[in-house]
């Protein structure tokens, strides 16, 4: 019964190995292009709420800019070959964002450092979408999975954990 289990195991594992990393891409993606997309638009946004209150300029022209810049860096976490692109320009855009935390609590809390508001919860969010993406740039240098077997150093390392269990 446990050889069965962890071959079971095994086979999940190899399924979130190959699987994993490509649909995180794609759904960071696909939420950068989305919200991004919002912003181009003109629809009011938790960017365009605090871009009314932090970043310089005139949040007509900032909104749409930064939409834009979301909508590249979800188009570059499309394509394993462009996550260094993606993380640069998510390096250069989160910093801002976060920022607004710091600049603007009254913007960001009802009560500070506890109860965020619609703005502090996307900002929030942000921070969650930038530690995923650091994830994904621990594995840039990997080629991308492809089906199949897993690499040798991953199968080893499970047939000793399996031993030592």
């Amino acid at each position: 019964m446990r050889r069965h289990l962890i071959r079971i195991d095994r086979r999940i594992e190899h399924l979130l190995y190959v699987f994993g990393h490509r649909t995180h891409g794609v759904t960071l993606g696909c939420v950068f292009i989305w919200f991004g997309a919002l912003k181009v638009v003109g629809q009011e946004t938790a960017t365009s709420i605090i871009a009314k209150t932090v970043y310089l300029g005139s949040p007509e022209v900032t909104v749409p800019i930064l939409g834009g810049w979301e909508i590249a860096i979800g188009v570059t976490l499309f394509f394993h070959r462009l996550h260094r692109v993606a993380f640069v320009l998510l390096a250069i855009r989160m910093p801002g964002t976060v920022l607004a935390l710091v600049l603007k609590p009254e913007a960001c809390f009802v009560v500070p450092p506890f109860i965020p508001t619609i703005a502090g919860q996307y900002i929030i969010k942000d921070l969650m979408l930038l530690s995923a993406a650091a994830v994904m740039g621990g594995y840039v240098r990997q080629k991308p999975h492809r089906l199949g077997r897993a690499p040798a150093s991953n199968e080893a390392a499970s047939r000793n954990n399996d031993t030592s269990a």
